[in-house]
C-alpha cells in the first residue's frame, strides 16, 4: 500500500508541475498518470477541484470541451432586461 501512495503522490506532484507550468491539462492526461483504481473518489474529484483552483484549464482532448466542473452544472445567471 505504501508504494501505491508514493506512485500517486509523484504522478499528482507531476501533474500539477505540468498543469501550471502550461496552464492546461487534458483529461486523458489526468487518467493515463492516475488510472481508476489509483485514487478513490474523493481524491480524485479533490484533484480536479485542486487543479482548476490552480487555475488549470482542464480539457478533453477527443471533444475539446473545458471542464469547468460544478460551475458546468450551475443555472445560468439570470439575465438583465
Amino acid at each position: 500500500m505504501e508504494n501505491r501512495i508514493g506512485r500517486s503522490y509523484v504522478a499528482r506532484k507531476a501533474l500539477f508541475a505540468k498543469g501550471l507550468k502550461a496552464g492546461r491539462l487534458t483529461v486523458q492526461e489526468i487518467e493515463e498518470a492516475l488510472p481508476a483504481g489509483t485514487l478513490t473518489a474523493a481524491e480524485r474529484w479533490l484533484l480536479y477541484y485542486s487543479l482548476r483552483a490552480a487555475q488549470v484549464e482542464i480539457i478533453d482532448e477527443v471533444t475539446g470541451q473545458v471542464d469547468h466542473g460544478f460551475m458546468a452544472e450551475s443555472p445560468a445567471a439570470p439575465s438583465e432586461h
